[in-house]
């Protein structure tokens, strides 16, 4: 089942697959696996059979997120990789950068799975070809469309970062930059830094950086640090409580609002450093700094929002996934609202570990579902709304 990165068109621009992957990360890739595992055949090499996948990633070469980490992020402070399925990641210097392990990881991976992945293709948007329920699915993209029976979408968040927006940010004389945007501490080197954020990612450059830098850190709740290890029971607690809000369609919070802070290494190195002083958050933005809770002024160079990330789902909007709260109704993996969407990598598969148990979950849930029928109508449909297409 050899990779590819080009495909014949077919039925008028429109190419075909049971299934289609979105995103070749971390979960991705398992359900992958899990898709060949249960004999779906790659739609790229043998596009009549019965039943084919194909995983389409925008990345440009195995890695998924990873490939954009910052550089001082190592196997050694990273916040644990698990194993892809089948696959044991090889020994590795804990002092080699993220970036480029775990994409190596990944890249040998595909080479020994032979998984069908087509890349850089970016997917804009998917609907729905008619209005039957058990009909196909669009996933229109910028090397073409796909028609399929089920979508698995493991797009995870690296590309849809949040920025808040606070009175007066347009008028900061400074620099201001988002997580996804931090590559060293050496470019902060002497200034005063203003680092907004209560999650792991925060915590760790706020570390890396006051080794060369003043900072200030902002949150806008009181950080919690859990005592003791983060142990499997209070794993399984933490899963039971996500799985919860999205089975009942509510809107999750950020990893570590279910999970808290814990001590690590760099949260310690940070303490003793004194830089691990939480501040209220800031009202305002000046152009030579933040206005604070209290009225004063704190002067800085470079504002860092350390706010996370929400899951990159724009491209499924025509599908009107969400309910009335914003949320997305799961079961399981599969959207209730839309049995032919899968969903991994979010809500509680957001962890490494969890991603892959996803993936499995939702192939055996997809293949559950995929029942014998007539998908004339559905290829029809895309037929004629891809007529005219270049």
């Amino acid at each position: 089942m050899p990779s590819s990165t080009a495909w014949a068109p077919q039925s008028l621009g429109v190419s075909r697959a049971t299934a289609v992957v979105i995103g070749a990360g971390q979960a991705g890739l398992s359900a992958g696996y899990h898709l060949h595992r249960r004999g779906f055949a790659s739609a790229l090499t043998d596009p009549g059979a019965e039943r084919s996948f194909v995983i389409l990633d925008a990345e440009d070469r195995p890695g998924g997120a990873w490939l954009h980490r910052w550089n001082s992020l190592t196997m050694a402070t990273v916040n644990g990789i698990f194993d892809l399925p089948g696959f044991r990641q090889p020994p590795v210097d804990p002092a080699t950068p993220a970036r480029q392990a775990v994409p190596e990881y990944f890249a040998a991976f595909e080479r020994q799975m032979q998984l069908p992945i087509l890349r850089p293709v970016t997917v804009t948007s998917v609907t729905r070809a008619d209005d039957q329920p058990d009909g196909e699915l669009l996933i229109d993209s910028d090397r073409g469309t796909w028609a399929a029976r089920a979508v698995i979408n493991a797009t995870g968040t690296w590309t849809n970062p949040t920025l808040p927006a606070y009175p007066g940010q347009a008028s900061f004389a400074g620099r201001q930059l988002h997580t996804r945007d931090y590559t060293s501490l050496d470019e902060f080197t002497g200034q005063r830094v203003a680092i907004v954020g209560g999650g792991i990612s925060a915590v760790q450059q706020l570390e890396e950086i006051s080794r060369v830098a003043e900072v200030f850190w902002y949150t806008r709740r009181e950080p919690v640090f859990r005592d003791g290890d983060f142990s499997p029971e209070v794993g399984r607690d933490v899963i039971s409580r996500v799985t919860a809000d999205v089975e009942a369609g509510n809107l999750t919070g950020s990893v570590v609002s279910y999970t808290h802070l814990s001590w690590t290494p760099y949260a310690l190195a940070a303490r003793q450093r004194g830089a691990l002083v939480r501040r209220p958050m800031f009202t305002r933005i000046e152009p030579a700094g933040v206005r604070n809770a209290d009225g004063t002024l704190t002067p800085v160079d470079t504002i860092l929002w350390a706010t996370g990330f929400r899951a990159a789902l724009r491209h499924l909007d025509p599908l009107a996934l969400r309910n009335e709260r914003g949320g997305i109704e799961l079961r399981g993996t599969q959207v209730a609202a839309e049995p032919r969407v899968h969903l991994i990598g979010f809500g509680p598969s957001q962890s490494t570990v969890g991603a892959n148990r996803a993936g499995r979950d939702a192939v055996h849930a997809l293949s559950k579902h995929l029942q014998p029928a007539n998908t004339s109508t559905g290829a029809e449909h895309a037929m004629v709304r891809n007529q005219g297409r270049p």
